[in-house]
């Protein structure tokens, strides 16, 4: 049988025909999208020969859907469809999406409004310009009480006002378009995502032409336009986030305490500088970097300061800087030069993790030279600012970070003259993205030319001047310290007296003679200055006997101790040993300890070495 000839009748061809707005009656030639004449006549023949008796007579009945049957002709077979539709070199036809197939329904035939009781997500349905409630779902009722139908939302529906929605809804209502917003919360604590779409319902005007609400059409949102707010609970997504957060911020915090108790809690403070230092952790996330600062008294005046930066985040850089820091508090009490300290600890650093690359520069300030020391492992050049505001940077070259091995560090030197100024910091502080991190430098110089004041309002300037927030994404470490120019009765309190040593037997006399009128003038009390001849006496004698020309003795007072140090060409340390009965030598340092508030030793960078000992001096009377 041709399928063509029954097609007009089969269930729903006329509906889908008109609205293709061809005739279901008409031949499929005249319409031209019916099957192949030839594809046509062959499926007929078949269908035909199927039906004929075995001598080709016309049966008794005829067939159903023939005219006179009175029964309706039966739908065509898939396998006959895919046969038909099948052309005629074998290939698959494309598929017509536009066109639906003979059983899909349409989307007239749901019901909606069942479809939105069942719904799990919660559904209102309002109209008019004071959005009045036409319809909620069950599981809106079920969620915040059953709402009666023409009630304006902002008096009986608390929950969307509650939600922020009432703006919201307005504009969906004037512009026609969706509104999404996430995750609001109620006063009961539930959590809602909601969507608000542009409806238009066909019994939205009165008689007269009017909204549904009793509005005047035109008065914002045409009549019969209403919104449809369909909300997602997210409540457990909601807190799950929150508790994330929690957890990042607790964890966040655990490794920020622990990166400022691996900081020192208080910095020292040297009797001939001011220091002020401040670290701000980064907010990118919960983790923070391993920058890290540390001032270190050597004695006799002398104070190292060091600055350094573990590449990384997290506990894992934290704790590598933790071990950093002791490490150079450890080598520091050496009394090292500089180089040697980063050159012990650059191994040190491949031993304790070789995949951390930190960086770190290490300064010693020595007030009878009026100058800092320094040797620096990949990190960024120290600033000076003069008295006069010239910012000066310190340009000796530098070695590769440390853990990477195979590299002699040198140590280089800047003027740190009385009224200067010198800064150490982090990259953190100068480094920014889509910029060259000397730009950053050239920045700090500019900001530090107008940087004055104490310590601390100097870090607080420069922290400001570089735009470091609360906000900044990545940790950042000052170190400030400043040579004070002393005037006046300040002045007084500080002051230096030196004498070059001769070999021989009058070395000793002079050097106790010396001591006793330097000590005399500076008005010390007299145990005081019995003391600190004894003391200049043994370290005379120990240098005499043990070691070589050139020799030298130098007196040093600040506020807070006196300081006595002779210096010789050996560079054997003195150490201090137990004296048996029987001996007579060896209790020269003994003795010095014993008296001394502190002594030690120290190679000098020509060669030889220094021993000095501290007496501190007792508090001075308030006013």
């Amino acid at each position: 049988m041709n399928f063509t000839r029954w097609s007009a009748r089969l269930p729903g061809t006329q509906r889908r025909a008109a609205a293709r707005g061809t005739d279901p009656g008409t031949p499929p030639a005249s319409r031209g999208d019916g099957v192949p004449a030839a594809r046509g006549e062959a499926g007929g023949g078949q269908g035909e020969t199927a039906r004929q008796t075995p001598d080709h007579q016309e049966p008794d009945h005829p067939e159903p859907g023939h005219p006179g049957s009175g029964r309706p002709a039966p739908g065509p077979s898939a396998a006959d469809r895919r046969e038909a539709a099948t052309p005629a070199d074998g290939s698959r036809p494309a598929p017509d999406l536009e066109r639906p197939t003979d059983d899909a329904p349409a989307l007239e035939d749901f019901p909606v409004r069942e479809i939105l009781g069942r719904l799990p997500g919660l559904v209102a349905l309002t109209y008019g310009t004071q959005h009045r409630v036409a319809y909620v779902n069950d599981a809106y009722a079920a969620a915040f009480g059953p709402r009666r139908a023409g009630t304006a939302v902002a008096a009986g529906c608390p929950e969307l006002a509650e939600l922020g929605l009432l703006p919201l809804m307005d504009q969906v209502l004037r512009s026609g378009k969706p509104r999404t917003v996430k995750s609001r919360r109620t006063q009961a604590g539930g959590s809602y995502t909601v969507t608000c779409l542009p409806v238009e319902t066909h019994a939205g005007t009165g008689p007269e032409g009017s909204a549904l609400d009793g509005s005047a059409p035109g008065n914002g949102g045409a009549a019969g336009a209403g919104v449809l707010v369909h909300a997602t609970d997210v409540t457990d997504h909601a807190e799950a986030v929150e508790r994330l957060r929690a957890s990042e911020r607790r964890h966040r915090e655990t490794a920020v305490t622990l990166q400022r108790s691996l900081l020192p809690q208080e910095l020292e403070q040297p009797d001939d500088l001011r220091v002020a230092a401040t670290y701000q952790p980064g907010v990118t996330d919960a983790a923070v970097g391993g920058d890290w600062y540390d001032v270190i008294t050597l004695g006799a005046g002398r104070t190292a300061l060091v600055i350094g930066d573990v590449m990384g985040r997290g506990v894992r850089a934290a704790a590598v800087m933790g071990q950093l820091r002791t490490a150079v508090r450890a080598y520091a009490r050496l009394d090292l030069p500089p180089h040697e300290v980063l050159q012990l600890l650059d191994g040190l650093a491949a031993e304790i993790d070789a995949s951390q690359i930190a960086t770190c520069v290490y300064a010693v300030h020595d007030p009878n030279e009026g100058r800092l020391v320094y040797a620096s492992a990949g990190h960024l050049p120290i600033l000076v600012r003069d008295e006069d505001g010239t910012v000066r940077r310190a340009s000796d070259p530098t070695g590769p970070p440390l853990g990477t091995g195979g590299w002699l560090h040198s140590s280089g030197s800047i003027a740190l003259p009385p009224g200067s100024t010198a800064v150490l910091y982090t990259d953190g502080l100068v480094e920014r993205r889509r910029e060259d991190i000397d730009e950053g430098v050239s920045a700090l110089e500019r900001a530090l030319t107008g940087a004055t004041g104490s310590p601390q309002v100097v870090c607080d300037r420069l922290l400001r001047s570089l735009g470091v927030t609360a906000e900044h994404d990545d940790d950042v470490a000052v170190l400030v310290l400043q040579h004070p120019a002393r005037e006046g009765a300040d002045a007084e309190l500080f002051h230096n007296a030196a004498l070059d040593l001769l070999g021989g037997v009058e070395a000793a006399p002079r050097a106790r003679a010396f001591a006793s009128g330097v000590l005399s003038s500076w008005r010390f009390p007299v145990e005081l200055r019995d003391l600190g001849v004894l003391a200049t006496s043994e370290l005379v004698g120990n240098s005499l006997q043990h070691g070589t020309p050139p020799m030298r003795l130098r007196l040093r007072r600040t506020d807070k101790r006196l300081i006595i140090e002779v210096t010789d060409g050996d560079d054997h340390l003195p150490r201090r040993r137990r004296a048996e009965t029987e001996d007579e030598a060896g209790r020269g340092i003994s003795i010095i300890a014993t008296i001394a508030s502190s002594w030690g030793s120290r190679r000098t960078p020509g060669g030889g070495k220094a021993v000095w000992c501290e007496f501190a001096l007792p508090d001075r009377p308030a006013g």
